[in-house]
């Protein structure tokens, strides 16, 4: 299970995904020339994206078909996780694995 926070550079926690997603064969699967974002998670490490790599994450689940690697309540919610951290300057998403 990868768990999702928005966090300050002092690492305050403003926000937490109200669910985290499996780490599913599709997600690991993904070819990292199309998807680096998505590509780079991992249930066994912390992922940290910053400020500049929001829109490409955004972007990415824009253009990952329907259905494949992530729910779409689970694409929903790290939607609106970019958002809180895209609200301020120094908010970082992260994604937290086991």
């Amino acid at each position: 299970m990868i768990d999702m926070q928005v966090r300050t550079e002092q690492g305050e926690i403003l926000a937490r995904g109200a669910r985290g997603f499996d780490w599913s064969q599709e997600l690991i699967d993904l070819d990292p020339s199309a998807y680096p974002m998505l590509s780079g998670l991992c249930a066994f490490l912390d992922t940290m994206f910053n400020e500049r790599q929001l829109p490409l994450l955004i972007d990415e689940l824009d253009r990952l078909p329907s259905g494949i690697a992530l729910h779409d309540e689970s694409r929903a919610e790290i939607r609106r996780l970019c958002e809180v951290a895209r609200m301020e300057p120094h908010r970082y998403l992260w994604f937290l694995g086991d």
